[in-house]
């Protein structure tokens, strides 16, 4: 049998072949590893974040202040409503990080705050963006949750309405939904600003079937409101040095700051008095 020849063509075909094949084991080995790694990171994922918050990002209170007449206020309303239920609001100007879910309490820790209502929609098409994100987290706190739409008076209310009902998915144990109202419109009378609330109240109550609270200022409520609303649950903001938010209507809740220290949040926020203990705030949420 005849002896093969290598020619030094063949032996760089050879070469070439062996470190083809050499580089292709090497990108196989390090595709596995990466995979590998990838679903460690996955599968660790949860212990990695709460052991990184606990050595690395820990929570600092921060020290807030207010004015000492703020300070006295918000005094004096908290020792005359020790039989009341309170709670804050917040939206996409709160910051994530500057909420400790777990040890929410006002008044030198000795008032839990006991519900929270979150901006979830504006308008025609907006959406909160941190919307989601505290919604969930006051589910998991075992907060008593209110979502509530921004109505912007010279929008349509049909698609306002759509607008909540497609970014909100209430639950049993949560507050019916909130129409909050603020603003004249320059582009429509005040009768049509009414007829128009009107139908977003029926759209949004038709698809839970409850009355949507109404929250407003006192003084646009008693200069627009007033008589229109009957029978739904009423939510004012009055930030005067008064005992109640009204003086001749009945109220639900009551925000009554917007400087509301919280232990437990690094920024001031509103805090609300629900005129009532916390069964009967209960009994108002959703089945």
């Amino acid at each position: 049998m005849t002896k093969k020849k290598y020619t030094k063509k063949t032996a760089r075909k050879l070469h070439s072949k062996r470190r083809k094949n050499y580089f292709f084991r090497r990108k196989v080995v390090l595709i596995i590893l990466i995979l590998a790694l990838i679903g460690t990171g996955l599968y660790l994922k949860q212990s990695i974040s709460y052991y990184y918050a606990l050595y690395f990002n820990k929570f600092t209170h921060k020290k807030l202040h207010n004015s000492e007449k703020e300070t006295l206020r918000i005094q004096k309303i908290l020792s005359s409503n020790l039989d009341k239920t309170y709670g804050f609001d917040i939206s996409h100007y709160q910051n994530r990080e500057d909420i400790k879910w777990d040890s929410l309490s006002i008044g030198n820790k000795t008032i839990p705050l006991e519900f929270v209502v979150m901006r979830a929609t504006m308008g025609n098409r907006s959406a909160d963006k941190h919307f989601d994100d505290f919604w969930e987290l006051a589910k998991k706190h075992e907060l008593i949750r209110g979502a509530y739409h921004f109505y912007r008076a010279d929008e349509d209310p049909v698609i306002q309405a759509n607008n909540f009902l497609e970014n909100v998915k209430l639950e049993s144990g949560d507050l019916p939904p909130i129409l909050d109202i603020e603003k004249i419109p320059k582009r429509k009378t005040n009768k049509k600003l009414i007829e128009d609330l009107k139908v977003w109240c029926k759209i949004v109550e038709e698809a839970y079937g409850e009355k949507p609270i109404i929250y407003t200022y006192y003084h646009y409520y008693k200069d627009f409101l007033k008589g229109e609303f009957d029978g739904y649950p009423l939510w004012l903001a009055n930030y005067n040095d008064v005992p109640i938010p009204s003086p001749d209507d009945q109220w639900d809740f009551w925000q009554f700051t917007e400087n509301g220290i919280v232990h437990g949040i690094n920024t001031k926020v509103d805090l609300d008095i629900y005129n009532g203990n916390s069964w009967s705030l209960k009994a108002l949420t959703l089945d």
